[in-house]
């Protein structure tokens, strides 16, 4: 049975070193630009604060997942069978894909202030959890980046898995939520301007669109 001290004890045992490595490392992975940062910021560039609000959180909500599969190892399978890897990569590629076109084929709307253009945050918070959650290139980065910070005699190594996986999350809080309030800032001096709603729209879709391919050609090998 698992003492509920062991961990806590343990967790004295993580050096100085140890968690400059990891914190710099995860700060890293989160100003890393991918489709988490690009749903983010589009989010709230074109629809406002708390629809950006839901997207972070919702991203967030998904990388749970993959700390949760690296923690009980079903990363693994991800990460063998290039199968799994392709199905996984596949629908996450669509629905990127379909995210992107959806923005290219309503460019501008969501700026102007239409009613239409401002969809429920539960929504947004549902798309964000998709877009991180099936990203198996993510799966296989947790599953390669957690097991590194595990130390023997700090704890069992799901839990230690666990807790490093939570403070990526963490990190990302701590980078994210500063670039929703800047963009909300920045999106309010152009809301309401067709012209350049078109061109940030444009610009989303198009972003969105560049990544589905960029994880439809991916293949096991490389990662």
């Amino acid at each position: 049975m698992l003492d509920p001290t062991s961990l806590t004890s343990g967790l004295f045992d993580y050096s100085l070193v140890h968690w400059a490595t990891f914190l710099a490392a995860a700060l890293a992975l989160n100003l890393a630009p991918g489709p988490d940062i690009a749903f983010i910021l589009g989010q709230t560039v074109a629809r406002g604060r708390r629809v950006g609000t839901a997207a972070m959180v919702g991203i967030w909500t998904g990388a749970t997942v993959h700390v949760a599969m690296a923690a009980v190892g079903l990363s693994a399978v991800l990460a063998t069978s290039a199968m799994a890897f392709t199905l996984v990569k596949w629908v996450g590629a669509a629905y990127l894909l379909w995210l992107g076109i959806s923005a290219l084929r309503n460019a501008g709307g969501t700026l102007v202030g239409k009613a239409t253009g401002l969809p429920d945050p539960r929504a947004v918070f549902r798309q964000g959890v998709l877009v991180a959650a099936l990203n198996p290139k993510v799966a296989i980065f947790y599953l390669a980046f957690l097991p590194q910070f595990v130390t023997p005699g700090a704890g069992p190594v799901w839990a230690q898995l666990v807790l490093h996986g939570t403070l990526v999350i963490v990190v990302a809080a701590c980078v994210e939520t500063p670039l929703v309030w800047g963009a909300d800032r920045v999106a309010r001096l152009v809301r309401g301007r067709p012209a350049i709603g078109v061109w940030i729209d444009r610009a989303l879709g198009g972003m969105l669109v560049a990544l589905g391919v960029k994880l439809a050609t991916t293949n096991l090998q490389r990662g």
